[in-house]
Parts: structure tokens; C-alpha cells; sequence
């Protein structure tokens, strides 16, 4: 037997009386005490499922409560208008939500019998507070005020016990049965379009194809007529989900007009083999799935087409879909999705006789004056059902912005995702309008790019830009030249954008600043809106034999370190630490990543790098150079471009953008470093709190300096000597002066060692 759990939300309105509310059900119980109520809704759902073989659906995996408090002005409405009251209320308006097996998110309002889905948990808030606003507004306040008697809202559980395999009962009417009778395909796809209970709200933002009617008059052909299989091809944003779901919201509404029975199910891949356990499970699934989808005359509609070929066996030929095969040459299945040139051409050439039985739906982008079209409608849209404001200008900028720097995305799919974004953003602020002002910031939360770069009457301040790199980088005039280069360069629009924006060699010894130089670029570029560190580093030295390569860039179901830090984060700066040490087959896998800002994998799915600044530090040719220096010395820059060109093949260094020599570092490049982490130090947390200023001698300063260097390793050993001679006495002396807090604590270096005294 299986199990159904039910989440309960319950109020206690007297001592001794408790209103239920059985979430996604619809039934309302009151009894005298909880446990009457569970027996008796658990009761009730018992013998609706023994007399009719039937259940409600609930999809949803550890319902959480969470209680919003919605502003409202009621109002009475009359055919005259609306009179609003003077008294602005609270509403206490408790949710009930969580993760669904299928891997989305779905949120119950009980009070007013509404679900709505979602995607991200950061649309969780927004959607919740602009349903509940909606709803609220169609109320009287007689109903509002009746609403403020439900308080403390708890969650409770009800379980019902199933079985998935039991036969149907063929007296009872088979529309109630028809989950039921659909055992396999209820458990592992799921109908769309969804019910109307369910998609009320599921989504704020149209599912329509807007200037793609054509498109969707041609699929409906292809699938009822011809009664073919179908991919839809296209490049990410053209539109290709959006003419599947209309056409199957028009075949649908057609087929009940004309009473008749297609059906659509959608299914994620890796939901066939999830529960097999032995040899030949998932194959007896894949049967029972088609012999159900052919007694609900149903199309299967596969969300990752690529992963059918990865799901089931070591490979395609013994995968899923190869599986599949027989079935739709034998007119058994009738199957769509949707997938990228890329990926049709990956689909050819690692399984032919699979893309064999399916007919091509090419959707190509749409020309300017369409696009302009959709935003328009999309503007209105908004404003008409979300009454929430775009404006023409924001519009144009987010237009422009987009343009520029997600040009490996498609219109309209790339501006209707960052434009619903700004109305959700907008929507949870209760600004209800969407200007420039929230294009930029929103823009700058999802891609860390300063506003100087995005908005072109903002000049560039050269003075400015010097001294971020001048106070982060010592020592290394040539690296803040060239790193300033790349920035004016970027501002005014010059670089490749079909390239990453910049491919730097940083050649020197070790511990000069490459990797101090490299952060300070990812922190000036794209270091303002992102919550994780823009720089992402890998050490190539864990990359030295060629069957590494696979942990660097996937093996095709896997995805490697370099692919998934990429896709999760596109704007940064990405440094190959000792890039030398790698075995020459990265440096081929790299060739394209430099030359083109792609990485396509066996797959045909593309990780792109053209919003990547690509840096490699390497060592070769400072061999015989010292980190540190006390006399004047100029580097052998050419030393090091004749070793890096003798390492590296000639098609790799001719597709680097530049070689930037760092110098060995100088007795006063020593100090100021010295100096700039011990003014660091002073913003850790513990100072902070107790409201301590630092203050150093000149003597510590020189002692970190001697100690903190080594010749060879440079100032990495700084770090270290500062933690141990420093940090570690400051903080026993705290320990034994806990009343010590809001004055200023001198730090000096004596013969007998570190002096600690309060001023």
C-alpha cells in the first residue's frame, strides 16, 4: 500500500471548537477537537476512495505554513463606484507551501480555495502578497473582517493509504477513474494544460504565443492530421515552449468542444528510471507508461529531450530513447519536445534512428519590429492585469542592455524573463512601476556589472578607476595599465562580443599579485550585485594527466567544474591558476572558449563565456627570477614571452589577447602591502563589535614586512605571519581585558616581542 499525505491547516475558534481546512480538497470541517477531525476527514477519504476507486491529487512533498500579514483598504463597491474605508488592516493570510515531486514549487491560499505554482523561491513572497492583494480587493469588508477571526493558523497532517496498481471499478463512471485507471502515467507525468483549480494564478505572466500564430497552426497540423512526432528547433528565447503550449491549449478546447479525447502529458526523463531497482524495471515502465498514454489517447511531451539519450543505459544505444524507438515506428507513441540546433545535430549523430521519426518545426528569431510588438503586448499586459507600469524608456533600455550583453540568447524569451523579473521585483516593493531606475538595479543584482557600464551618460572616471587598482594592486604598474585598457575598452563598447571580453596570460614569479590583481578586476567588474565571489579559480595543477579532463569539463551526463561554476555564474572573472602544469588536452578543449566564447559538449548543450574575463597566471620563465627584489631591476619581459611561446602550441598564444609581465617586488612595494593588510585587519568583525580602533607602529609594520616575505614564495607567506604574530596575541590580550571596548588599542614590535596597550 502507498501513502498520501495531506496537509491539514486548522484554527481553535473556542475551547472547544476547531475549524479544518483539508488543503487541495476543498472540504471544511468543524468538530469539537482535533483528533475528532483528522478521524473523521481520514474516514471520509477512505470511503470515497473504496467506493469510487478515486482520490484527491496532491503533488506536494513537506507542506510548510507560513502566515502573511497583507495590507488592505477595504472598500464597498456599488454600480455608482467604489468607496474605500479610512482604516487601512492587516490581514493575516496563512500559506501553505513546498517542493512538488515534479521538482517545482506549489502554494495553497485555504481561506480562498486558490493554488498557484511557481519556479524560483524567490518569486515565493512576491506572488504570495500580489495574489492575496488581488483576492482580498474582491471582498466586502463584512467578508474581510471575518477573515481577521482566524488567528495562529496551524498545520497538521492527514494520510490516506492507496494502492497505485489496484484495478478500477468498471461500474463507477470512468471520468472519476481516470487518474486511477492511468496508474503509470499519473505517477510519472503530468496533463497539461492543468486544471483550471490549479493554473489560476500558477503563472503571473502569459503562456502566449504572440507573433507566432503561424508556428502554432503548423504543429497543430503536424500533431492531429498527420499524427507525427514533433521537435520543435531553436535557439534559446525564440519561442519554442510557447508555441507547444498553445497549440495544446488549442487542440485541447477544441477536443472538448467536439467531445473528444486527445490528452498531453508532460514528463521529465529521469522520473522512468528513478524507482527502478533491478535489471529490466525501467523498461517494463517505459510499457506500462505507452499502454496507459494509448488508453487516455495521449502525446508524451519530454521537457529534456537530451537527457533520454543519457537516462537508462551506459549510453544511447541502450538508453531510454533509444528504448522508445520501436514504439513510435510502430505509431504506439506519439512524442514532442523541443531542443536546439546544437542539440538536433548531438541527437543525429549520437542516435539517427531517433530524430528519424520525428518531423522539424524550425522557429527562428523573430525581426526587430515583431519583438518590439511582443514587448509592446507584454507591456499592456501588465499594466492591464497586474496593474503594475512599464515604461517606454525602461523598456528601450532593458531592450538595449539585453542586447548587448545576453547576445547568445534570443528575443522576445530573454527580455518577457528580465522585464517579469523587475514587475515581480516591483510587485513585492509595492511600487507597481517598472522605470529605468529598476532596469539598472536589476541588472546589476543578476549580473554584477557596475552602473557605469550600462548606462552610456555616465562617463568613465579614469582618476577613479587608477586608484581601485592602484590601492589593491602594489608594485605592478604594467598589470594596472593593462587591466584599465580592458575596462575603457568594455565602456565604450569596442570588444568582441562573440569572444570572451578578455583572454590575459599573467606571467611572473610567485607571490607578486597575479591573483591579487585578477580579484581586483572581477571586484571592479562584476563585483556589485552578485552575493558569491565574482571570481571563480581553479587550480590547473589538479589537472595534469588527460583523463582529467573529464573533471573539468563533464563527460556528458556530469558537468565538470569549469561548465557548472560558468552556467552558474557567467559574469566573472575566471582564473586557470598555473595553467602551465594542465596537460596539453585542455589546452585544445580551451582553443574554442578563446576563439569563439563556447563550449559545446557531446550533448549539443552550449556553456558560453562571452561575458567571462579569462585569466591564466603561469611561472614560466621566472625560474631564475626572485619574487623579491631590494634593488631596482627591470623584468625580461621578452624572456618570458620566448619560454610562454616555446610551452604553449602557436594556434593557443595567438588567440591570447595580451601577456602581462609582473615585476619582482620592491622594498617599498613590501611595505605598502604590509601596510594595506593590516589595515584589513581592522575591519574584522571583532573590532568592530566592541568599537576598537587598531593602531600600528612603524616597528610592526617593518618586522611583517622581514618576516611576512620570502624571496622565493613572494608575500604569500604574509597571510600567514600576520595571523601568527599578530591576530593570535591581539586576541589572547582581548581574552584577559574582556572590559576593554570603544578606545584604541596601540600595536608595536619590540625586542622582546609584540606589545599590546589600550590608549
Amino acid at each position: 500500500m502507498d501513502k498520501i499525505n495531506y496537509p491539514l491547516l486548522y484554527y481553535q475558534l473556542k475551547p472547544s471548537t476547531y475549524l479544518g481546512i483539508l488543503v487541495g480538497t476543498g472540504y471544511q470541517v468543524m468538530e469539537k477537537d482535533l483528533r475528532t477531525m483528522k478521524q473523521n476527514l481520514k474516514d471520509h477519504l477512505q470511503k470515497q476512495y473504496k467506493k469510487f476507486d478515486d482520490y484527491p491529487y496532491m503533488s506536494m512533498i513537506e507542506p510548510k505554513l507560513k502566515v502573511f500579514e497583507i495590507k488592505i483598504r477595504p472598500s464597498y463597491k456599488e454600480n455608482s463606484g467604489a468607496y474605500p474605508l479610512n482604516q487601512t488592516l492587516k490581514v493575516p493570510v496563512p500559506v501553505v507551501y513546498g517542493e512538488t515531486d515534479r521538482g517545482d514549487y506549489e502554494c495553497y491560499l485555504p481561506l480562498f480555495n486558490e493554488s498557484f505554482y511557481y519556479y524560483e523561491v524567490k518569486q515565493f513572497k512576491s506572488l504570495v502578497v500580489h495574489f492575496s492583494t488581488a483576492l482580498l480587493n474582491n471582498l466586502s469588508p463584512d467578508q474581510i473582517y471575518r477573515h481577521l477571526r482566524y488567528k495562529q493558523a496551524k498545520l497538521d497532517t492527514i494520510s490516506l493509504r492507496v494502492n497505485f496498481d489496484r484495478a478500477y471499478n468498471p461500474s463507477a463512471n470512468p471520468l472519476d477513474h481516470q487518474a486511477n485507471r492511468l496508474a503509470t502515467l499519473s505517477k510519472l507525468a503530468e496533463r497539461f494544460p492543468y486544471k483550471k483549480t490549479k493554473n489560476k494564478a500558477r503563472n503571473a505572466f502569459p503562456e502566449a504565443a504572440w507573433e507566432l500564430e503561424d508556428k502554432v497552426t503548423v504543429l497543430i497540423d503536424k500533431l492531429i492530421n498527420l499524427r507525427a512526432n514533433v521537435l520543435v528547433v531553436g535557439n534559446h528565447g525564440v519561442g519554442k515552449t510557447a508555441v507547444l503550449m498553445q497549440a495544446i491549449k488549442k487542440i485541447t478546447n477544441k477536443s472538448r468542444q467536439q467531445n473528444l479525447a486527445y490528452s498531453f502529458w508532460r514528463i521529465m526523463p529521469q522520473r522512468i528510471t528513478a524507482s527502478a531497482k533491478y535489471l529490466g524495471e525501467w523498461q517494463e515502465t517505459c510499457e506500462l507508461l505507452i499502454e496507459d498514454l494509448q488508453a487516455a489517447n495521449g502525446t508524451l511531451w519530454v521537457m529534456d529531450m537530451i537527457r533520454l539519450l543519457q537516462t537508462g543505459g551506459t549510453g544511447p544505444e541502450d538508453s531510454v530513447a533509444s528504448f522508445l524507438i520501436s514504439f513510435m515506428q510502430q505509431g504506439k507513441l506519439q512524442m514532442i519536445g523541443e531542443v536546439t540546433e546544437k542539440e538536433l545535430d548531438s541527437l543525429r549523430r549520437l542516435l539517427p534512428g531517433f530524430v528519424e521519426n520525428f518531423q522539424i518545426l524550425k522557429v527562428e528569431e523573430l525581426p526587430e519590429q515583431k519583438i518590439q510588438s511582443i514587448l509592446d503586448k507584454f507591456m499592456a499586459y501588465c499594466q492591464k492585469n497586474l496593474k503594475v507600469n512599464i515604461t517606454p524608456a525602461a523598456l528601450k533600455l532593458a531592450y538595449r542592455l539585453l542586447l548587448r550583453y545576453y547576445p547568445y540568447e534570443s528575443f522576445p524569451g530573454k527580455a518577457i524573463k528580465f522585464l517579469g523579473q523587475c514587475v515581480s521585483d516591483a510587485i513585492n516593493v509595492e511600487s507597481f512601476k517598472v522605470d529605468q531606475r529598476e532596469v539598472v538595479n536589476a541588472f546589476v543584482a543578476q549580473t554584477g556589472l557596475p552602473e557605469i557600464f550600462l548606462r552610456d551618460d555616465l562617463l568613465l572616471d579614469v582618476a577613479e578607476l587608477h586608484e581601485h587598482f592602484q590601492s589593491n594592486i602594489i608594485g605592478q604598474p604594467k598589470a594596472i595599465e593593462k587591466l584599465s585598457g580592458v575596462i575603457k575598452i568594455f565602456k565604450a563598447g569596442l570588444n568582441n562580443p562573440y569572444k570572451p571580453i578578455s583572454t590575459l596570460i599573467f606571467a611572473g614569479p610567485t607571490g607578486v599579485g597575479k591573483t591579487a590583481s585578477a580579484k581586483a578586476l572581477a571586484d571592479y567588474f562584476f563585483g556589485k550585485g552578485q552575493r558569491r565571489s565574482p571570481l571563480i579559480r581553479l587550480d590547473m595543477s589538479e589537472f595534469q594527466f588527460p583523463g582529467q579532463i573529464v573533471n573539468l569539463i563533464g563527460s556528458g551526463k556530469e558537468l565538470g567544474k569549469l561548465i557548472q561554476d560558468i552556467r552558474e555564474r557567467p559574469f566573472s572573472v575566471l582564473l586557470l591558476d598555473e595553467i602551465e602544469k594542465a596537460d596539453p588536452s585542455i589546452f585544445d578543449a580551451l582553443l574554442t572558449v578563446l576563439d569563439e566564447g563556447l563550449m559545446v559538449d557531446a550533448y549539443g548543450r552550449v556553456t558560453n563565456f562571452r561575458n567571462t574575463i579569462i585569466i591564466m597566471t603561469t611561472n614560466l620563465g621566472a625560474s631564475q627570477r626572485k619574487s623579491i627584489s631590494f634593488r631596482e631591476t627591470t623584468s625580461d619581459e621578452d624572456n618570458y614571452l620566448s619560454v610562454i611561446s616555446k610551452h604553449f602550441r602557436p594556434e593557443f598564444v595567438n588567440r591570447i589577447d595580451g601577456v602581462v609581465i609582473f615585476n619582482s617586488l620592491q622594498e617599498a612595494d613590501i611595505l605598502k602591502i604590509t601596510k594595506k593588510e593590516l589595515n584589513a585587519l581592522k575591519q574584522r568583525e571583532g573590532f568592530i563589535k566592541k568599537a576598537l580602533q587598531l593602531k600600528f607602529t612603524e616597528a610592526l609594520v617593518n618586522h611583517l614586512a622581514r618576516k611576512g616575505f620570502d624571496e622565493a614564495y613572494g608575500a604569500r607567506p604574509l597571510q600567514r605571519a600576520l595571523e601568527q604574530s599578530v591576530v593570535n596575541p591581539i586576541a589572547n590580550w582581548l581574552l584577559e581585558h574582556p572590559q576593554v571596548q570603544n578606545c584604541t588599542i596601540k600595536v608595536d614590535y619590540r625586542k622582546n616581542g609584540l606589545h599590546i596597550s589600550k590608549t
